[in-house]
Parts: structure tokens; sequence; C-alpha cells
């Protein structure tokens, strides 16, 4: 499941990505597509880091890349990242903030970090469907390591802004995911074998693997309306 639309994203050449957060490696997989980039996926946990390893190489074997670019994965903590200033071409903070208790700190660690005019992208959780998961269910709320915030995106775009950003561009992604975090949190967080949950989670999967043209459209369609996360896109000045 990728966040960001990394198509739309213009990077010079030999450009070093960092993906902070990286969780399993989605993004940073999704990031090697670009030509001769080198990729740097980071997070603090180790089994993670290793579920991201496992992927990467995946990629490399299948030769789902094929265009001479580069990964490597570090441990680190978003709030001080291991890396000189203006460092980065690319930073992507996809679904992390809301899980950090300093991110305001985590934010100035991905501003120093990142060239002049070069772009960072953040996700974060939808606040009126976050809302309804947090209304929902009291363990969704409570589970340690989830998410501790709901933003306003109007209020984090305009926070970006004033670290001196300019705003490119703002999009909602992953609606067809807010039902089914709806009905985990509707019938228990943890009992994903629970028949309707079940069953939701077999057609998400089918989606991912099969990408079939009509689901994907109608899911662009519902994006605006009840896209579960808001992705924003900046320049740095």
């Amino acid at each position: 499941m990728i966040t960001v639309d990394f198509k739309t994203i213009k990077l010079p050449e030999a450009s070093i990505i960092l993906d902070i957060g990286c969780g399993s490696g989605r993004h940073t997989a999704a990031a090697c597509n670009f030509n001769e980039v080198t990729v740097i996926g980071a997070d603090s946990n180790q089994k993670d880091l290793e579920q991201a390893r496992q992927r990467l190489r995946f990629h490399d074997r299948i030769g789902a890349h094929g265009n001479n670019s580069k990964w490597a994965l570090n441990t680190a903590d978003i709030t001080a990242l291991p890396f000189r200033d203006h460092s980065f071409d690319l930073v992507v903070c996809s679904e992390v903030l809301e899980h950090i208790p300093r991110h305001r700190k985590a934010l100035e660690e991905s501003t120093r970090v990142l060239k002049p005019g070069a772009c960072l992208v953040v996700s974060v959780p939808r606040r009126w469907p976050e809302t309804l998961c947090w209304a929902f269910s009291r363990q969704y709320r409570n589970t340690p390591g989830g998410h501790i915030r709901i933003y306003k995106a109007a209020q984090l775009k305009k926070r970006i802004q004033a670290m001196g950003f300019s705003h490119l561009r703002t999009h909602w992604a992953h609606s067809l995911h807010t039902p089914y975090w709806w009905l985990k949190c509707l019938l228990g967080v943890n009992r994903d074998q629970c028949y309707p949950v079940k069953q939701y989670q077999r057609f998400l999967t089918w989606d991912i693997m099969k990408k079939p043209p009509s689901v994907r459209m109608f899911e662009r369609l519902l994006n605006p309306m009840m896209g579960k996360s808001v992705v924003f896109y900046f320049f740095k000045a």
C-alpha cells in the first residue's frame, strides 16, 4: 500500500532519498523505482527494519527496479537523525508523526537534513476518519506505539510552511481502507479472524495485488471525500 505519489515528484540525477520511519520498507522499495538514486530507509524498530531488508532483497532478486538504484537501511531516531545537514534530495515521512511524542522535533530534523530546493512529503491520518476510529474503540487509541494525536490538516500544513516550506499540493489516499478500520474498531481491533473483518481484508489484499482498473478508479473518486490519509508535498526554500 503506497501512500506517496512518486510519479509526480521530479528529482535530479543521482539523488539521495530518505524514507524516515520506513517500517517494513514499502516506500523505500517504491522510491527505488527512480533511476540511479540512493534510497535510505531509517527506523528505530529493528523488527521493522528486518522486514524492510527482506522486502528490498526480494525486489532485487526479481529485478523489480532494474534501474541502477541503490538502497541502505539505518537504525535511527527521527528526533535525532544521524545525517549531516542538507544531505537529501527528498525526505518522505509517511504515517509517522502521529506516533511521535516530539513531533515538532521530528519535523525540525527532517528539515535539517533536506537540501534547499528539495521536496518534503508528509502524510498523516485524515482527521474525520481517525476521529471515528478513536470514538469507536478505546483500544485503538490506547494501543502502545499507536496513534497519540489527531491532526487538523490545515494546522499541520501551516506549521510546516512556517518552517520555511512552500506548499506544492495535497491529496488524499486509501479511501477503501477507511471502512476496514472502522470495522476493526467496532468489532475489536485484534479480531482479525472476525468474518466481516477477514472478508474485507481479503478484498483489500486482492485489490493491492491485482489493481483492477475499475476499483482503482472508484477509490480515486472516493479519496477526496473519505481518504484515510492526507498527503502533503512541500518545497524547501
